[in-house]
């Protein structure tokens, strides 16, 4: 039976504590700085699936049923893509942080109205909350880009997928401009 040695804690509050097999896999390693620009992005996926669930909830009024499942398909998107990340995080050998303390203190997303929502609000206030995740996304992306292409890859993929959901969602609430 082989002994497994651990490092000396961490002080309370630092993160996990580390073996010597947690990193025996070896290969790349996330800096310090793309641990921090993929986590800012992780924070902003778990917040958007939290706030689009809570806005599946507390939606009420005309387009309900539409609003309600365009919902659905973000809040799975979103519950995808930060799994993804989180992944992504930990093949680089980084400790992804989702716990609700973390995301709720480090998310760019403004926070979302409690009680029911007029589904062209929520509209609206989703639309703003995929915009503010791809402002993030497209806010680290170089950095990432520059040490590793293949995260830059997932966030590209995370991008044109909430632009995409930017663009049908906030549809719902425009007229056709006129012609000249």
């Amino acid at each position: 039976m082989t002994e497994t040695k651990t490092r000396p804690a961490a002080p309370k509050g630092a993160g996990a504590r580390t073996t010597r097999r947690q990193n025996a896999e070896g290969g790349f390693t996330a800096s310090k700085q793309l641990t921090e620009n993929l986590q800012m992005v992780l924070v902003d996926l778990i917040e958007l699936a939290g706030q689009g669930k809570q806005a599946h909830w507390n939606v009420v009024g005309r387009n309900f049923r539409d609003t309600h499942r365009i919902l659905d398909e973000i809040i799975a998107a979103a519950r995808g893509f930060s799994d993804e990340v989180a992944e992504r995080m930990r093949a680089l050998h980084a400790i992804p942080d989702g716990r609700s303390r973390t995301v709720a203190a480090t998310t760019s997303l403004d926070e979302f109205p409690n009680g029911e929502v007029d589904p062209s609000d929520v509209i609206d206030l989703i639309t703003g909350r995929l915009e503010t995740a791809v402002g993030t996304i497209r806010e680290v992306h170089d950095q990432v880009d520059d040490e590793d292409p293949t995260s830059a890859d997932l966030l590209h993929a995370v991008i044109e997928k909430l632009e995409q959901y930017a663009w049908m969602v906030s549809a719902e609430n425009r007229r056709p401009a006129s012609a000249k």
